[in-house]
């Protein structure tokens, strides 16, 4: 499984039932929990998300709707037990509030809670089984977003295939690395004949909060899931540029250039009270966006 759950989608103010940003994305039995806006561990309880399986939390920057609440959510994994360590991504003031909140308040936390300083472009998490990487975008103050890549072998198994020619399990791993098999008596049996090509590996970039930027194409070319704030739409282009954000044309602009399989759009002004604007405009440059709406999982 390999998805993202939108758990808010709004910018800086909550309003319409839409709260500011976070997200989770689930890849297989790992969870990583995307910025942390005012609110984010109710919807955590909300859409039945096991906290205890996220051990990695990224922020991509010191705007309070994408970090007030952290504080609150580190505090209820202490609260509830947690034991196992967490690893914190963000830029590196991050590390002095969360240091101070948890001093005055006299809190000691039963689990090791690892900052790793957002510092440059970059690998920020790379394990045999996937990997994150961090990229700047062009927002008000230092900003960051993410790539989380799965990563697959090159080959997948034909399990009867495998059991009829007699092959060891403990090989397997170097079957989906392409290698032919010698059995005991030297024969070889050849790769492809126990194995086929596995899927592509896929990917999702988050885009966090941005004004219009070519460069992001090129930092996030090909992935299969985009997303990509959209805080204005595009009669509000010049508004959106001052504020170093973006229109919902502008993502989708991104989207296309990047060629990427799917966008999805979020970070809804509060001057909006309905979306379905955003999704007709951005749906005119790049058929396939959706909405993020929150409580929704879309799979990658």
């Amino acid at each position: 499984m390999f998805g993202v759950t939108i758990l808010g989608n709004n910018s800086a103010i909550p309003a319409y039932d839409r709260h500011p940003t976070a997200q989770v994305v689930t890849l297989n039995d790992q969870l990583f929990l995307i910025d942390c806006g005012e609110g984010t561990q109710m919807q955590i309880a909300r859409y039945r998300i096991r906290r205890s399986k996220i051990n990695h939390i990224f922020i991509s920057h010191l705007h309070g709707d994408h970090y007030f609440g952290l504080i609150g959510l580190i505090t209820s994994m202490g609260l509830l037990g947690r034991e196992q360590e967490l690893h914190l991504h963000a830029p590196a003031g991050l590390k002095a509030i969360i240091d101070l909140q948890l001093e005055v308040a006299a809190i000691t936390l039963p689990f090791t809670l690892t900052f790793h300083a957002l510092e440059g472009e970059g690998m920020l998490v790379d394990t045999p089984k996937f990997s994150v990487e961090s990229f700047q975008t062009w927002h008000r103050i230092p900003c960051w977003g993410f790539i989380i890549r799965e990563k697959r072998k090159p080959r997948k198994i034909v399990k009867e295939k495998t059991v009829a020619n007699d092959i060891p399990a403990a090989f397997y791993e170097r079957l989906k690395d392409g290698e032919d098999y010698e059995t005991k008596d030297g024969r070889i049996i050849a790769n492809e004949s126990v194995t086929i090509a596995n899927k592509p590996a896929r990917s999702y970039a988050f885009c966090a909060d941005t004004k219009f930027d070519e460069s992001l194409c090129e930092k996030t070319k090909g992935v299969t899931v985009m997303y990509h704030e959209a805080t204005y739409l595009k009669d509000l282009t010049e508004r959106a540029d001052a504020r170093f954000h973006s229109t919902a044309e502008q993502a989708a602009t991104i989207a296309l250039r990047a060629g990427v399989q799917k966008l999805l759009i979020g970070h809804f002004s509060s001057k909006y009270d309905r979306l379905d604007a955003f999704l007709e405009e951005a749906r005119e440059v790049f058929p396939e966006t959706e909405l993020g709406i929150e409580g929704v999982t879309y799979k990658i």
